[in-house]
């Protein structure tokens, strides 16, 4: 049963148990893109249909995600994280024992089934364990699994596919979720709103007011925001190491390990550096989780440029480096957005909702259009500066999002404690 006076103590073991699943969910998201030329190689894959294999998962994870969502702001949560690892991993496992691409595209698709029952409730456990103003920092903690676990895809399924091949890196990558998930299924489950001071039992899936979304401005521009964010780099991490590999003329295993360095390295710095530049700002303006992600992600652009068209090494490590800090501060402010800007009851409906939308114009057709366009142009260089112009973009929609984010913040505590305050015993009949 959810309760809302869970100890520090039990929060932070929820925490870490949800950065260990979001951990493993990125380790067996990318680890295909680190084994994508032998892939190619044995299936005998242009660079348009292995683009499919990314998207295909994108498309099953977007599908699900909202159906996830809604059911989860119904029962148990816990039972979607559990469930959902259990599924994906097995699923990373039988990638491995894919006998044709058809069988490799129905592997990926599950797993994307699995981690749609995980993206979009493992926030709202975190929002409603921590209070407001710690959220941006307790988010940045859960994400900072994103570069971590997505560079140990890379450096994992580099290695492993080098020594022992593909099959191999799918198969060490998916065991150790069903362990995790095992696990899940015991974690401690907060009530609903109760990091937002919520002690009552008012909070109850409404649709009305997941209908109430569509003219949230804070919202949609965020959510449009993270489309642009995640095409960007959902279509840098699938592509990257090919192109270290064929552009700059790297061995693979080199190419899989410096990508894997870079983006855990950035990852690191920029998701922290987000997490704390947001919460530090917030003390001063209600806009500052979209300030510093609007912001990031339009500086970003001049760094990205330089690092796709700079030939020698002493000068495009470095400046892919600091594109993809800047890139990473976004991710726990962004998504902390999501989280405040929506009531108690449909959190996992609205972060939901969010991850169908930036996926369905994010990295589902980023890794096909890239792939597409560096077929035909015959430079995978040119095609990733695709990239570019999809950070900018992203950066005008946060900047956007944050002239509404204060008003549509306070509605939300307004509401909430309107409720508790009607659900409070009468101090009078009390008596």
């Amino acid at each position: 049963m959810a309760d809302s006076r869970i100890s520090i103590r039990s929060a932070r073991l929820a925490v870490a148990l949800l950065f260990g699943v979001n951990f493993l969910n990125y380790i067996d998201r990318y680890v295909i893109a680190a084994v994508g030329p032998m892939i190619q190689a044995d299936f005998g894959l242009k660079d348009t249909d292995f683009g499919w294999t990314g998207s295909m998962f994108m498309i099953a994870y977007m599908v699900a995600s909202p159906i996830a969502g809604v059911l989860a702001d119904r029962f148990p949560r816990r039972f979607f994280v559990g469930g959902g690892v259990v599924v994906w991993s097995l699923a990373t496992v039988a990638s491995g024992l894919a006998g044709n691409f058809r069988h490799l595209l129905a592997a990926r698709s599950v797993i994307g089934i699995g981690e749609a029952g995980f993206g979009g409730v493992a926030p709202t456990l975190i929002s409603d364990l921590f209070p407001r103003e710690k959220r941006g920092r307790v988010l940045s903690y859960f994400y900072v699994a994103i570069p971590v676990g997505s560079a140990l895809g890379f450096l994992l399924g580099g290695y492993v596919g080098e020594h022992w091949g593909w099959r191999h890196a799918f198969y060490i990558a998916g065991g150790p979720g069903l362990l995790l998930g095992a696990l899940a299924f015991f974690m401690a489950e907060p009530a609903r709103g109760a990091g937002d001071g919520a002690v009552s039992a008012s909070h109850r899936f409404e649709m009305g007011a997941a209908k109430g979304l569509l003219g949230n401005r804070s919202f949609i521009h965020t959510t449009l925001g993270l489309s642009a964010m995640t095409f960007a780099l959902g279509g840098m991490a699938f592509w990257m190491p090919t192109f270290f590999h064929r552009e700059r003329g790297l061995p693979l295993a080199e190419a899989n390990t410096l990508f894997g360095a870079l983006t855990v390295g950035s990852g690191l710095v920029g998701t922290f550096l987000g997490g704390f530049l947001g919460d530090w700002f917030l003390k001063r303006t209600p806009k500052a989780y979209l300030l510093v992600s609007g912001w990031g992600m339009l500086l970003a652009v001049p760094f990205a440029y330089v690092g796709l068209h700079a030939t020698d090494r002493g000068v495009y490590l470095p400046a892919l480096f600091l594109a993809e800090v800047l890139v990473f501060l976004n991710t726990g402010p962004a998504n902390a957005v999501l989280v405040n800007v929506a009531l108690p009851e449909i959190r996992a409906t609205a972060i939901s909702v969010s991850i169908f939308v930036y996926h369905l114009l994010g990295d589902v057709p980023s890794p096909i259009l890239i792939g597409k366009l560096s077929d035909r142009s015959g430079s995978l260089e040119g095609a990733l500066m695709l990239t570019t112009v999809a950070m900018a973009v992203s950066g005008v929609f946060y900047l956007l999002g944050a002239r509404t984010l204060g008003d549509d913040t306070e509605r939300v505590q307004r509401t909430v404690a309107e409720r508790e305050r009607r659900h409070a015993p009468d101090p009078v009949s009390a008596s």
